[in-house]
């Protein structure tokens, strides 16, 4: 930790016993860059009264909506205020787990440096994250950190901690994952903690976007018929898929089956996009919608030259092709 300071955040309030009071303290901390823009992190502590007031009480941070006010919320526990962690720093990444899994740590650098490398290219605005963080979670762990509060079906999730920094959490199951799976799975991830801005203002309507770009980046490239989600897409498009985009996002308990197509959907049309009009547009795309809070049908025929009813048409036709 190379920073970490703070600040009382609002007025002691009493504690409800003689000479005790309450105050949440919030705290600035960076890691591994010292010049970092911090994350912020607010917590309840109790207080005795005296000379020295003295600190009796710290607790964990908790998942709340607002951090001092500021709408950007906190995700609830972090990884290192409840566990003990084993650390390995790289040149962009660092990962970390709880000791009993410390010999895998180094495999797993290895493979987030190189996710590091392709997610440095999906930056929509402004510069790459100063330091990629990727948190290894056990079983225990998976059900602590941030809350817990991961969807039935999730592998991975990028999550937000303010300061223009999103934590990336990996599943039990991920390391085992065989094959190129682990590294598509970081490079997706890692995509998102460069293309997301700090504040997650953005409406569930715009999930297919976010999904089909970390997607693309986890794909890295490859042909679509090679794509690892191909045939649970297909099953998906087939059978009940209304044509729209703006409705995929996965409940916490959706089948897998149907949450891979939704992501499937999500990537071919996003791969469409880069495809037909290149990377340049198709970020200013996802800049106006995720950044700039604008609907799809405001923007398109500025970026594009096209309606985006039009463009949304052409994006079905597309996937509805590629997974013939």
């Amino acid at each position: 930790m190379t920073r970490w300071q703070g600040r009382p955040s609002g007025l002691p309030t009493s504690a409800g016993r003689p000479g005790q009071w309450r105050v949440q303290i919030e705290f600035q901390y960076c890691f591994v860059a010292p010049n970092c823009q911090p994350s912020p992190m607010v917590v309840e502590t109790r207080w005795r009264d005296g000379a020295q007031p003295r600190l009796l009480a710290l607790s964990k941070s908790k998942s709340s909506p607002y951090v001092n006010g500021r709408f950007n919320g906190q995700p609830g526990a972090l990884p290192w205020e409840i566990s003990k962690l084993a650390v390995v720093v790289g040149k962009r990444v660092m990962v970390a787990s709880t000791p009993d899994h410390r010999n895998r740590l180094p495999g797993l650098l290895k493979r987030a440096e190189a996710a590091a490398k392709v997610a440095d290219t999906y930056v929509v605005d402004g510069t790459p994250p100063d330091m990629y963080r990727v948190f290894y979670a056990g079983p225990k762990e998976w059900k602590r950190w941030y809350g817990g509060d991961q969807p039935e079906w999730g592998a991975g999730a990028a999550i937000n901690t303010g300061g223009g920094h999103y934590e990336v959490i990996l599943a039990p199951e991920t390391l085992d994952y065989y094959g190129p799976a682990l590294d598509e799975l970081l490079r997706h991830e890692l995509a998102h903690a460069a293309s997301l801005p700090d504040k997650s203002y953005w409406d569930d309507s715009a999930w297919w976007l976010i999904e089909g770009l970390a997607e693309h980046a986890g794909a890295d490239g490859q042909p679509v018929s090679r794509y690892d989600g191909l045939a649970p897409t297909r099953r998906l498009v087939t059978g009940d898929w209304d044509g729209k985009l703006d409705g995929l996002l996965p409940d916490d308990d959706t089948p897998d089956r149907k949450v891979t197509g939704s992501y499937g959907i999500a990537y071919l049309a996003f791969r469409h996009l880069v495809d037909r009009f290149g990377e340049e547009q198709a970020f200013a795309f996802f800049k106006a919608v995720v950044y700039d809070l604008r609907r799809p049908e405001q923007t398109t025929e500025e970026i594009f030259g096209e309606s985006w009813s039009s463009l949304r048409k052409e994006c079905v036709a597309y996937i509805r092709k590629a997974v013939r």
